[in-house]
């Protein structure tokens, strides 16, 4: 359980004694909706970690280095999205996180942050080893919605209650930028938080 991932230098929950709350997105391609997300977050002065595959970088430039500059963690998701779980070669492994942090390195001319969040959160206790070999945190999340499926954007008054219903201390929320609905009651959902009383932590504190 929660003590054989931090073994591994991996967490999916912050401190749950503290309103903190840890915003991540993870992105596998861009249809439109990243930039209002971040235009709100900057207008909270908010601070989130995107999780980014190797084409959303080639293809986003400008996007990815608004990320890095407003302050953002720019992090790893892969090069190719494959399923890791089923690598078990570390050199294959390692690999698909060098190779993404060489195209973000080409694009920003920064390093990546020091997280990796495996795609679908599928993951062996081999993969959180490799990857806490490499100097990385796996990151996964105590939170996510079903906002994932562009055909089936949920309804933004359901969503923003959905949310907040299950708002708990020390939550890493994981939502998809390419969602419509997320980029909609981005304002609102950031200003109910602070309503609350939370505030918005960096994953450098999730970090053994």
């Amino acid at each position: 359980g929660i003590d054989q991932l931090k073994r591994y230098d991996a967490a999916y929950i912050g401190n749950t004694s503290e309103k903190v709350l840890y915003l991540t997105f993870d992105a596998g391609y861009e249809n439109g909706c990243t930039e209002k997300i971040l235009d709100t977050l900057q207008k909270h002065n908010v601070k989130a970690a995107f999780f980014l595959v190797g084409n959303y970088i080639e293809k986003n430039a400008d996007l990815v280095r608004r990320m890095a500059e407003e302050g953002h963690l720019v992090c790893n998701h892969t090069a190719k999205h494959p399923d890791m779980s089923r690598i078990t070669d570390k050199t294959l492994f390692c690999k698909q996180l060098s190779a993404l942090e060489k195209v973000y390195a080409d694009c920003t001319g920064r390093e990546m942050a020091p997280f990796y969040r495996p795609p679908e959160g599928r993951f062996s206790k081999q993969n959180l080893r490799y990857a806490e070999e490499e100097g990385y945190t796996t990151v996964f999340w105590s939170y996510a919605y079903a906002d994932w499926d562009n055909n089936r954007q949920p309804d933004p008054e359901r969503a923003i209650a959905q949310i907040l219903a299950h708002t708990h201390p020390g939550m890493v929320i994981l939502l998809h930028p390419t969602s419509a609905t997320n980029a909609k009651i981005m304002d609102r959902l950031l200003t109910a938080w602070e309503q609350d009383g939370y505030r918005f932590g960096s994953l450098e504190e999730l970090r053994k």
